[in-house]
């Protein structure tokens, strides 16, 4: 908190400028390119997910007047939410609720990382998209990552380790300045800062797994007095 990550993220989209220097996309500075454009170049999916009381295909395309179904699908594969779609009592069609009440936040998670897909961005950012879920929904929405690599740029901030693991490049902000950038493995070996966030949650993790371990049971036996 405070590191400057919205900040930066408002910088990436257009929302704000720098006062010193610029922002270059392909070599270009935002400013040469339309906003409107540039809105279509990037999707954004952030922690705070805002689904609409309609269906699920209608808040996959969310502002696509004719939605494709075959692109909702694809993009709902791409985002693992195609087999949860397809276990909801109508599919693609079923609402979802007042801000998606109806679904589990993994889902909603999924759904919005679809919607982000199926408009096809050049670059996407994940803005601590999955600080709030569990293990395994966590999991699903790397997994969906690794399957864009190398389609797009993905732009991710995240406190979790976890998330960011196998990015080609990790950058350690901190008060609204660089100070350690590597791979995970690089950071390891030669960071400082990178490498304490590292152990403190892993020990963060060791110590919530032994509280889960289910205790053995001790058994009490009477002595029987003569």
């Amino acid at each position: 908190s405070g590191g400057g990550k919205s900040t930066l993220i408002d910088l990436i989209l257009g929302i704000i400028f720098p006062i010193q220097g610029q922002i270059l996309y392909d070599g270009k500075p935002l400013e040469y390119y339309s906003y409107e454009n540039w809105c279509q170049s990037v999707g954004v999916v952030s922690q705070d997910v805002f689904l609409f009381n309609d269906s699920i295909i209608k808040n996959i395309a969310y502002g696509d007047a004719e939605p494709r179904f075959d692109q909702v699908q694809y993009a709902a594969k791409l985002a693992y939410a195609h087999d949860f779609i397809l276990e909801c009592p109508e599919g693609y069609n079923t609402f979802v609720g007042d801000r998606g009440v109806r679904l589990s936040g993994g889902q909603r998670q999924r759904i919005a990382l679809a919607r982000a897909i199926y408009h096809q961005p050049d670059i996407l950012i994940l803005d601590e998209a999955t600080s709030a879920l569990d293990t395994a929904s966590e999991r699903l929405i790397q997994k969906a990552l690794e399957k864009m690599h190398g389609n797009l740029a993905i732009v991710a901030v995240a406190h979790r380790v976890s998330t960011i693991r196998n990015a080609d490049i990790i950058y350690y902000i901190h008060n609204g300045k660089i100070k350690e950038e590597g791979t995970h493995d690089e950071l390891i070996l030669k960071g400082i800062y990178y490498k304490e966030l590292v152990q403190e949650q892993d020990s963060r993790k060791v110590s919530i797994d032994i509280e889960n371990t289910p205790r053995p049971a001790i058994a009490q036996c009477k002595v029987k007095q003569s």
